[in-house]
């Protein structure tokens, strides 16, 4: 089993930055990789940001550019930087491992918010 824990979420405004972190725990393989949801009101849960366990990252399109996702192999953690944050970005953001290609393990998520 693993357990992922984000932190950092909140309220900012519109331009604003916000860094999501999320630290794992549990049995964790070399070959995870590590990679970022989000989920608007009434929307479908999307992915953010993928990053492997070679550090090699994909983004999507809607946050390309704004967003930089990282992590920390010895400590089992996976950053979210966001940056120039928009009132479309407001969402559940979920941390997830994906394992043999497949999100496997979720966080609980964490609320971001952008005001206008």
């Amino acid at each position: 089993q693993v357990q992922l824990v984000e932190s950092g979420g909140g309220l900012v405004q519109a331009g604003g930055s916000l860094r999501l972190s999320c630290a794992a725990s549990g049995i964790i393989n070399n070959a995870d990789d590590m990679g970022w949801y989000r989920q608007a009101p009434g929307k479908q849960r999307d992915l953010v940001a993928r990053i492997r366990s070679t550090g090699v990252a994909n983004y999507d399109d809607s946050m390309k550019g704004r967003v930089t996702i990282s992590r920390e192999n010895a400590k089992n953690t996976v950053y979210l930087q966001m940056n120039s944050l928009i009132p479309e970005d407001t969402a559940v953001y979920y941390c997830v491992l994906i394992r043999w290609g497949r999100p496997t393990y979720w966080g609980q998520g964490t609320q971001v918010t952008v005001s206008s």
